[in-house]
């Protein structure tokens, strides 16, 4: 082996771990669209998480969809930067940023019947917060709801999660959330009372993210075509 080339082998061998560091040491910073190849279970964003009291479970690899993991994408919105717009129909939730992109975000929708579309505001913020199911909930499912009509308080069993935004629209409560789930392997799906749910690990994210009052466009089931239009 030549001389250059033996000193080039040894340069690349030695920047090889200054590459590697700097490609995992800012926790803010979003892959692009994943490839097909990804491998879930070794990201390092669905790890687990030391929050205050409480420790957020890792996700399991089998939970993990390539599709509904974060990351940054063009923006399909057309909404103002800071805007949360959530998509139903396609399970995302996106938040808009400047240059014509946004984070993008899997989430848990509604069943059908139970999701709500229209334009609101972030009123109030929660960590782990406390959850109180509805009447509405009681009355559908008394065996599951009726003992907790006093409340929950927040922790790891909560349905709510690590974090809670609460919608309000005209200064009136909508009753829906987005919000941290105990079940990772439910985002994706249509399986809530109409609140939109997130892996812990992203919530907490987006909580970091978005301030009280910011809005929030809830496209309906018709998808994201819509998202212009939307408030």
């Amino acid at each position: 082996m030549s001389t250059y080339r033996k000193w080039t082998v040894r340069a690349a061998a030695l920047l090889l771990p200054v590459a590697l560091a700097g490609c995992v040491s800012d926790s803010d910073m979003m892959p692009k669209a994943a490839a097909a190849t990804y491998a879930p279970a070794s990201d390092l964003r669905y790890g687990a998480v030391s929050d205050g009291a409480y420790t957020v479970a890792a996700v399991p690899g089998g939970d993990l969809k390539i599709r509904y993991m974060r990351q940054l994408v063009d923006d399909p919105t057309g909404q103002p930067a800071g805007t949360v717009v959530v998509d139903p129909k396609n399970r995302f939730l996106y938040l808009v940023q400047e240059g014509g992109k946004a984070l993008r975000y899997g989430v848990g929708v509604g069943k059908e019947g139970m999701a709500w579309s229209g334009t609101a505001n972030v009123a109030m913020k929660r960590e782990w917060p406390r959850w109180t199911p509805t009447t509405k909930m009681i009355a559908r499912e008394p065996g599951k709801y009726a003992k907790w009509a006093r409340g929950m308080e927040g922790g790891t069993q909560n349905p709510l999660g690590a974090r809670a935004l609460y919608l309000f629209k005209n200064g009136k409560d909508t009753l829906y959330r987005i919000h941290g789930t105990n079940e990772p392997w439910s985002i994706g799906q249509a399986m809530s009372s109409g609140c939109i749910r997130m892996m812990n690990q992203d919530v907490i994210e987006l909580y970091r993210r978005v301030p009280s009052g910011a809005k929030v466009v809830v496209l309906p089931t018709g998808g994201a075509e819509t998202a212009a239009s939307g408030g």
